[in-house]
């Protein structure tokens, strides 16, 4: 287990931040340390990342970098870039795949040029979204460049067109709100894991994915064996076409009233939250790899040029 902590002996575990996820990533940061710590590397470093980060990184002074940042700056390729510029091995995708998959407009232009299906959207402006309905309802208003779902909106038909939140970007998602389940793959490398069923009483939201029997996750998913297989290639393709490393998920509403044409796909997460209720470490655990193992792996997928 512990054979690559010779190569790097030291690991620093960059979390928290500044981003509208931080505390998910505090989360995330202290789970996977004390894995790493767990799988034999002799010493983890948790380093809260701040504006004087290469400050913190030259003080630390790690062999690798094991990013459990979460939001804008840490997964959108933002960090990816300093580390780069650094030359320190990191974890999980590198600048391109960070900052396309992050964007959720692009990342569909990525997706509609591998065939992928995806749902209609528009990138509107607050002012537009607020004066009327942009796309008829129901639709969906989300940040094109955040995670977690922070900042959600669905507008049902009849509904008066959404007042934002001051926190909410100046340009906004709109997409066509697509009835049935959420499910999502997490892919492994070169090795889509399995497909989970995410059961909750409404939508799929922040204090669903995050706090303790907010939703309930079915796996392998109990849905047709077409579906399943499906979604395991569309989501190994999403993660190839936009360039991903180590870990990636991706997220499907399927409308099963329609069968195989009711599935699209929402977006590709590069930096999965691995607390104890997310999903990436809970498919790896089903296909028997440990949460020391799974980060154990990270780390020695680590590399630059990414």
């Amino acid at each position: 287990m512990a054979a690559e902590s010779g190569r790097f002996p030291r690991v620093a575990v960059l979390n928290g931040g500044f981003s509208a996820e931080r505390e998910v990533s505090l989360a995330t940061g202290r789970e996977c340390a004390q894995a790493l710590r767990e799988a034999g590397y002799p010493e983890v470093i948790e380093v809260d990342a701040g504006r004087d980060l290469v400050a913190q990184l030259a003080a630390a002074k790690p062999d690798v970098v094991f990013n459990a940042l979460h939001g804008r700056w840490g997964e959108d390729g933002c960090v990816q870039g300093i580390l780069e510029w650094l030359q320190l091995p990191y974890t999980h995708s590198g600048v391109l795949a960070s900052s396309l998959a992050m964007d959720k407009e692009r990342t569909k232009d990525v997706y509609r040029a591998e065939g992928l299906p995806v749902v209609d959207s528009v990138i509107a402006t607050r002012e537009e979204v607020e004066a009327g309905h942009v796309l008829p309802a129901p639709y969906v208003v989300k940040p094109f460049n955040e995670g977690s779902s922070v900042g959600v909106y669905i507008v049902q038909p009849g509904s008066n067109a959404p007042r934002l939140a001051e926190t909410m970007p100046a340009r906004v998602m709109v997409e066509t709100y697509v009835p049935g389940r959420e499910m999502t793959v997490t892919v492994m490398g070169d090795r889509a894991l399995c497909l989970t069923d995410i059961i909750t009483e409404g939508w799929y939201d922040y204090d669903a994915k995050y706090k303790p029997g907010g939703s309930r996750h079915q796996l392998p998913a109990n849905v047709p064996a077409e579906i399943t297989a499906a979604c395991l290639d569309y989501a190994l393709r999403a993660h190839k076409a936009l360039g991903c490393r180590g870990l990636s998920r991706t997220d499907f509403r399927w409308d099963e009233t329609k069968g195989l044409a009711g599935l699209v796909l929402l977006e590709t997460n590069t930096q999965p939250g691995m607390t104890p209720t997310s999903l990436a470490p809970e498919q790896a655990a089903f296909c028997g790899i440990s949460f020391p193992q799974l980060c154990d792996w990270i780390v020695r997928d680590a590399s630059c040029n990414r």
